[in-house]
């Protein structure tokens, strides 16, 4: 059938090309990683012993594992959080066997070509004007038999060689319209880790607006931010008594929730930092004023037993009442440190299924790999083709990480308007 002709149904109509073609769609199955054998022939003389290989075909090259093996490695273990010995047996399984240390061998060989592009990504996050951090414990088998004496000979701090305990801090900082998620594995404290990317911070800027839980060592020591503590927290503190005090925790929980549906309603209409802070202010403010009165007066007025959950909650919530609702008075800030709880998910997932990293290097390739592997998750840009073209273009990355960040590489997804 073509254009034009008649319908073969009805007899009167004209056939026309429709906008959207009909779609088949086949799914096979293969492995992870594949491999490709080429049987060269080879001639051997009879009498000087001389062996003669015909030459590979044109365009094999001379690696055997090439940027799409690593890459591949890498999506797998740092960002699909499945253990070397896993996928080992995996490609076993599809005949393609690839050992876990060779595994390890690529990734940590291509780390150095990645090395700038993440260098690049803490000193763009060290500029957002909002910065979420957090930490989940970890084990790193190295850290764990370093004496004080071996931990400053490594570079460790005084403060850090006295510790026994290792995180996996996480840091996502917004800056502009684009959010970059940073990872690092050690002795030090999440705000200890936030002062590391902050350094870098250009002094002519304002202070960033600093998300988080409102545990004390989640601060920078010396650096300044504007604090605000993730309303969150404060509102699972009620959700986890609600079956004990359900009077009480339902018109916390419904205040909070009348917050967060309003919050939901600037994020649709788009609001800018300061059209959203003026609509809380109109409609989140009042409720959340009535909120804070309530909650003192059942503490002065005794209604609630201090020692008791409900008691503690209300205590969390009215000590940091000028943090949890700095959404209330500073333009941008945000509610909630969900967003950092999210990036560390895959810290969590790691050590859920490999319990711990061998080596301080091997922390340092995952943090690497886990950064730049959620950033681009963050900015809608597949993680897969992204660090390939990081690895085939070692040498362009090197001389200017900038241009090859998630959102400017060559191959990057363009916005609708630009296109």
């Amino acid at each position: 059938m073509h254009r034009g002709d008649s319908c073969s149904g009805c007899m009167t109509g004209k056939l026309y090309p429709m906008k959207e073609p009909a779609m088949l769609l086949r799914v096979h199955g293969m492995a992870p990683l594949s491999a490709t054998v080429w049987e060269c022939d080879r001639l051997r003389c009879n009498a000087c012993g001389d062996v003669f290989t015909a030459p590979a075909p044109e365009g094999v090259g001379t690696e055997k594992y090439d940027e799409s093996a690593s890459a591949m490695v890498a999506m797998l273990r740092y960002g699909a959080g499945v253990p070397f010995n896993r996928i080992e047996r995996l490609q076993d399984g599809l005949g393609v066997p690839l050992p876990a240390s060779t595994q390890w061998g690529l990734v940590d060989r291509r780390a150095e070509a990645l090395t700038p592009v993440f260098d690049a990504l803490v000193r763009h996050a060290a500029q957002g004007e909002v910065v979420y951090n957090d930490d989940t414990s970890m084990t790193v088998l190295e850290l764990g038999k370093r004496t004080r004496e071996e931990a400053l000979a490594a570079g460790e701090s005084e403060a850090t060689a006295n510790r026994t305990g290792v995180r996996t801090s996480g840091v996502v900082a917004q800056v502009g319209e684009h959010k970059v998620a940073l990872f690092f594995t050690g002795r030090q404290l999440a705000g200890e880790a936030l002062e590391e990317v902050l350094q870098e911070r250009l002094a002519r800027l304002p202070l960033p607006i600093q998300m988080s839980d409102a545990l004390s060592h989640n601060l920078p020591r010396e650096l300044k931010t504007i604090v605000a503590n993730c309303l969150a927290h404060g509102r699972r503190y009620f959700v986890d008594i609600v079956e004990s005090f359900p009077d009480e925790c339902r018109k916390v929980l419904e205040t909070l929730g009348g917050v967060y549906k309003n919050n939901a309603v600037a994020r649709e209409q788009e609001m800018t930092a300061q059209q959203r802070l003026l609509f809380h202010q109109e409609h989140s403010g009042p409720p959340m004023k009535e909120l804070r009165d309530w909650m003192q007066a059942q503490r002065d007025d005794k209604h609630v037993e201090p020692n008791s959950p409900l008691g503690e909650a209300l205590r969390y919530m009215i000590k940091h009442w000028p943090a949890l609702t700095l959404f209330l008075r500073v333009a941008g800030a945000p509610l909630d440190n969900n967003v950092c709880e999210r990036a560390l998910k895959k810290a969590i997932l790691h050590r859920k299924n490999s319990l711990f990293y061998r080596t301080v290097r091997g922390a340092l390739v995952g943090d690497m790999y886990m950064s730049l592997i959620h950033t681009a998750e963050l900015n809608d840009v597949h993680p897969f083709p992204y660090l390939v073209e990081l690895m085939r273009h070692a040498a362009d990355v090197a001389q200017d990480p900038r241009a090859w960040l998630p959102w400017n590489y060559p191959g990057a997804p363009q916005p609708e308007h630009s296109r």
